[in-house]
């Protein structure tokens, strides 16, 4: 139930190209506490319940818990989540023994694209692909429950 990961900006659309899935998503958060969220998404036509505990010091692995609900369950959850729901459309894209999963982000966040890869361990090495930009583990702002709080189009780049 540790989740570790490595999350990019993304500096080109090229990843479009070579995605499997490409999947809409909305999600927002019944809690952004700094110990823990609570995370209700619709990826599809399925609900999830997440909650993820604080990230370590390096922002490489936390704790995360996810559940299958109902998508009518996670519907009505989101309707008391916190302000300003997350809209995405998530591609994957397979690249060695890895899937990075990238993020297009859409409302107050669109124009911010993020790609994460999950590793089994934190010095697992895997491919980097041409479209991958800097290296933002770690940074809190890129967060999703921090941009449902402080949108991507708020920013002062």
């Amino acid at each position: 139930m540790v989740e570790i990961e490595r999350k990019f900006l993304v500096k080109s659309t090229a990843f479009k190209n070579e995605a499997t899935i490409k999947t809409q998503l909305v999600q927002g958060f019944l809690n952004t506490d700094k110990a823990r969220t609570v995370r209700v998404r619709i990826k599809g036509d399925t609900g999830f319940l997440t909650i993820k505990g604080k990230s370590t010091d390096n922002g490489l692995s936390r704790f995360e818990w996810e559940k299958e609900i109902p998508k009518t369950e996670a519907e009505a959850l989101l309707k008391l989540c916190e302000p300003s729901l997350i809209d995405k459309v998530r591609y994957e894209v397979p690249l060695g023994a890895h899937v990075f999963e990238v993020d297009e982000f859409f409302g107050d966040n669109k124009g911010l694209i993020v790609a994460e890869v999950e590793l089994k361990t934190e010095d697992d090495v895997f491919e980097i692909p041409d479209w991958l930009g800097e290296e933002v583990t770690g940074q809190v702002q890129y967060y999703n429950s921090q941009l449902s709080k402080t949108p991507y189009n708020t920013w002062h780049l």
